[in-house]
């Protein structure tokens, strides 16, 4: 299998509104959401707890930090959430009703953890359902990458928040559209 589909804003919209109409609409609207616009890996998703997401006042924190048991790398890394993104799971947290903040932030429809796997397999089949052919649960991940390459961030900057420790890792990442070939050459 090739590179993950990296997603137009109007195929997320699809599958955002996919899954509004679906059981479990905030919790899969969170999931997809986290992983367009955080980066995160499915793993790392999967990997959540209360108190990694939402401080001691019960407020989203801006910035995620993830021990290396929670990463593919065994690396320590901190993810940077954009207000946005906040703002959406203040409202997904505010209806959660969390006893204990070592539990999961996300939990499958039985009430129990997502594993790496099974969260893969549920964004293959949201996506797929959705209609969005070549989808995978690193389309968020690679769209984010690209996206934000797209609007000028640097390829330094976009290994760490990816959390790569190779610049060429990340250009692998990057899905070059023609939106960013009229961009640049405006640029002259």
């Amino acid at each position: 299998m090739g590179q993950a589909k990296t997603f137009t804003p109007e195929e997320l919209q699809i599958v955002l509104s996919y899954v509004s109409g679906r059981r479990f609409a905030l919790r899969n609207r969170m999931l997809i959401l986290m992983s367009f616009w955080s980066g995160m890996r499915v793993g790392e998703i999967a990997s959540l707890r209360v108190e990694d997401v939402i401080d001691g006042k019960g407020l989203i924190r801006a910035e995620i930090r993830l021990d290396a048991s929670q990463t593919k790398g065994k690396h320590a890394r901190t993810v940077f959430l954009p207000v946005k993104l906040r703002e959406e799971l203040q409202g997904y947290a505010d209806l959660c009703s969390f006893r204990d903040r070592r539990q999961p932030f996300f939990m499958t429809a039985g009430g129990k953890p997502f594993s790496a796997n099974v969260l893969t397999q549920h964004f293959f089949w949201l996506y797929r359902k959705a209609g969005i052919d070549g989808a995978s649960s690193h389309s968020g991940r690679r769209s984010f990458i690209t996206n934000l390459a797209g609007k000028g961030i640097g390829v330094r900057v976009l290994a760490s928040l990816a959390g790569h420790r190779s610049i060429a890792v990340t250009q692998k990442y990057i899905d070059v559209n023609d939106d960013m070939k009229r961009n640049a050459v405006e640029l002259i």
